[in-house]
């Protein structure tokens, strides 16, 4: 399964000379810069520097697009802990818990344990990358849309968990969610809800929508609120107590590892990965906790379930890309322009021929993560400073950073109306107790369930016998069921033993 000949060849590929690793550090300050300012996409970092990789031979280039990868995956965690906006949509999971921890005064903490989280994603990832390449090409091949909705639908199941007390809220926050996620063009060409606004042919655009419900109807209820954190004293910044974070990360193993088995795999799912897997992850580990009540409200395991869930994803597309030649997301279909730059193309006869190329960029990004946490340890005290602004100055920055942002998304005015009819709408929620994480997922999700179930619908002909006779689609539903009912089963079973046991 290892080919251990084509590994040697891969370390002298990547350590006969430094030239290969001059980019890495570039590349990691870029996906670090890009992924921590609100508005601003990795992929978007990856389009822009691509033209540089013309100049570079095939191995420099995916060396300095991975590092702005890696880079970026844990920088969009960053303002979603410190400012309840996450940089991408598979850092959503990392704001429930890690902004709650900031406004308490543990921003040094939280921005610890997703580095922590974020470094050991990576590392598990690419082993199990390592390890598993072939195999894991083989198991997307035999991924279908009916599979992809089944993961989707897993992941659906997360609006009904995320709604704490208020569960008929919740679910009514995920159906407008729903809703307002299939505005727009169909898959079989109907259009719907549009109003006869062109900007909203092609849907409400989901980062600008997510900033809005997010971080300016946040900041909309903070007016009155002189800092982000309240005691002066908890606003430090300590590179101590975030090195503390880091390694608190590694006091949760179970949920460090099942956020990375959960994150590898669906990650390896083309149009779902991370934006999923992160959610996936929060609430599995929400569902096994012993207090489940405490996610939300600043839980430690929250952060670590979803960043360590956000970064292994990465290895998970990757191995799409390498193993098939499919882009997993737009990062991914980023770095695939960058083989057709260098006239290679990704699949079975890639991996079998150019072994040691594959190994090597594996390789590379286990020294990717070293640099990645010296980097991260030494500008996350600068980063963390925000609390320190008051909040006059940084409402109206992030306002405008989001605005901006959201502009340069669409092209057009439609971000910025976005972000500010979302901001609106979110506040509503907030003052009304309506779930705004399960309405950001009902919006991420609703068109790609519908497109999913569209394509299976078209290709079965409505036959149930269609999902039967697909295995790996009846385990996801099983494992699906199982995550939804295994505790309360568990339970059940307990107290028949209990009783039985007293009579």
């Amino acid at each position: 399964m290892i080919d251990f000949a084509a590994a040697a060849d891969a370390l002298s590929l990547l350590f006969s000379s430094a030239t290969p690793w001059l980019v890495v550090v570039p590349g990691i300050l870029i996906g670090l810069i890009f992924g921590a300012v609100p508005g601003l996409q990795i992929s978007m970092a990856m389009a822009i520097f691509l033209p540089m990789t013309l100049y570079m031979d095939f191995m420099q280039a995916m060396l300095f697009l991975t590092a702005i990868f890696t880079g970026g995956s844990f920088g969009s965690g960053v303002p979603a802990i410190l400012m309840n906006i996450p940089g991408t949509s598979s850092a959503i999971a990392t704001a429930f818990d890690g902004y709650p921890m900031a406004r308490k005064g543990e921003h040094n903490q939280a921005l610890g344990l997703a580095l922590g989280s974020s470094s050991f994603g990576v590392l598990l990832g690419y082993l199990i990358l390592f390890a598993l390449i072939q195999p894991i090409s083989g198991l997307v091949l035999k991924l279908g849309p009916a599979e992809m909705f089944a993961v989707i639908l897993w992941g659906m199941t997360l609006i009904a968990s995320l709604s704490g007390t208020h569960m008929v809220k919740g679910l009514i926050a995920g159906m407008v969610g729903l809703l307002v996620g299939t505005i727009g063009f169909s898959e079989a060409g109907m259009l719907r809800g549009t109003l006869g606004n062109e900007y909203l042919l092609d849907g409400v655009p989901v980062i600008p929508a997510m900033m809005g419900m997010f971080a300016a109807s946040e900041l909309l209820r903070l007016v009155n609120t002189p800092y982000l954190v309240e005691n002066e004293a908890a606003r430090k910044v300590n590179i101590r107590l975030i090195v503390k974070g880091f390694f608190q990360a590694f006091r949760y193993p179970t949920v460090l590892l099942r956020g990375s088995v959960i994150g590898v795999f669906v990650g390896a799912v083309p149009g779902v990965g991370s934006s999923v897997s992160n959610l996936l992850s929060y609430i599995e580990t929400k569902r096994r906790d012993a207090n489940p009540e405490s996610f939300g409200e600043g839980n430690p395991k929250g952060v670590v379930a979803s960043e360590s869930a956000n970064s292994t994803s990465e290895a998970g597309s990757m191995a799409t890309l390498l193993a098939l030649g499919i882009p997993g997301g737009g990062a991914t279909a980023v770095m695939l322009a960058a083989f057709a730059m260098h006239n290679i193309t990704g699949g079975p006869q890639f991996i079998r021929e150019e072994t040691d190329v594959v190994y090597a960029i594996i390789f590379a990004n286990f020294g990717q993560v070293i640099l990645l946490m010296a980097l991260a340890l030494m500008f996350l005290p600068m980063l963390a400073n925000v609390v320190k602004v008051p909040m006059r100055y940084l409402i109206p920055s992030v306002l405008a950073l989001a605005v901006f942002g959201s502009f340069g998304l669409t092209g057009n005015i439609a971000g910025p109306m976005t972000v500010l009819i979302f901001a609106v709408i979110g506040w509503l929620f907030r003052r009304y107790n309506y779930s705004v994480p399960a309405a950001v997922i009902g919006i991420l999700l609703g068109s790609m369930a519908e497109s999913s179930l569209l394509h299976t619908y078209q290709i079965s002909g409505g036959e149930l016998s269609y999902v039967l006779d697909r295995p790996v689609t009846i385990l996801i539903l099983c494992l699906l069921a199982l995550s939804l009912f295994g505790n309360k089963l568990m339970k059940l079973m307990t107290a028949k033993r209990t009783v039985k046991a007293g009579a």
